[in-house]
């Protein structure tokens, strides 16, 4: 794995998932306990700063009414509706401080939907900077995570999944997606086995092999 061709890609880490008080956040706050993802989260992050590589976040956020989507939404956006999630400038859309973006890392802008592609400039930034690798890290396992892979996979990029730095609604959504899905668009892998390769510790085969 080549750092400068390496992107670490952080999906709505944000306080309405991640904090208590969040409006989101008891709907995954059992699945986030039973990973430690957002420590794991830290330690991919940390090694990507370490090791030079693009950093990435990816926040959902809507303007206060919801009009940059439809006015009868369903499925996943009528969940961020009804319970008024992800508003701009409020406390809920903030990412939170542990993986607060740092001077040196992109924080994409226009995120409505599931997938970090779809709404965003995230491809122009990915290959205008070079990047070959996309690691992918955050809410929700199922959900944007899983849309950001599948897209990222058919754009022809390497993609690895931190299967312990994301969270879902259920513990049987998250060991789904990770057991069948995953594998199927991505190379599932810990963000300590990232660490490793990504900072040069260990070989990606290595890693692979639990060494």
């Amino acid at each position: 794995m080549d750092s400068d061709q390496t992107a670490l890609v952080l999906i709505e880490f944000q306080n309405d998932f991640t904090s208590e008080g969040g409006t989101l956040h008891g709907a995954v706050k059992e699945s986030m306990d039973s990973t430690g993802m957002l420590a794991n989260a830290r330690v991919a992050l940390d090694a990507a700063r370490k090791a030079g590589a693009t950093v990435i976040h990816a926040p959902i956020q809507f303007a206060e009414g919801y009009n940059e989507i439809t006015a009868h939404p369903y499925g996943i956006l009528k969940g961020v509706v009804d319970s008024n999630s992800f508003i701009k400038g409020s406390w809920g859309a903030a990412i939170i401080d542990e993986l607060a973006p740092a001077e040196g890392d992109i924080v994409l802008e226009g995120k409505r939907g599931l997938d970090a592609f779809a709404s965003t400039n995230l491809d122009f930034i990915l290959r205008s900077k070079g990047i070959k690798t996309v690691a992918l890290c955050g809410f929700l396992t199922n959900c944007c995570v899983e849309s950001t892979m599948r897209s990222a996979y058919e754009k022809g990029f390497e993609v690895l999944t931190l299967t312990d730095c994301v969270g879902a609604t259920s513990g049987a959504e998250h060991e789904n997606a990770i057991t069948f899905d995953y594998p199927m668009f991505s190379k599932p892998t810990t963000a300590a086995e990232f660490a490793q390769v990504i900072t040069g510790q260990v070989s990606a085969g290595d890693a692979s092999r639990g060494y």
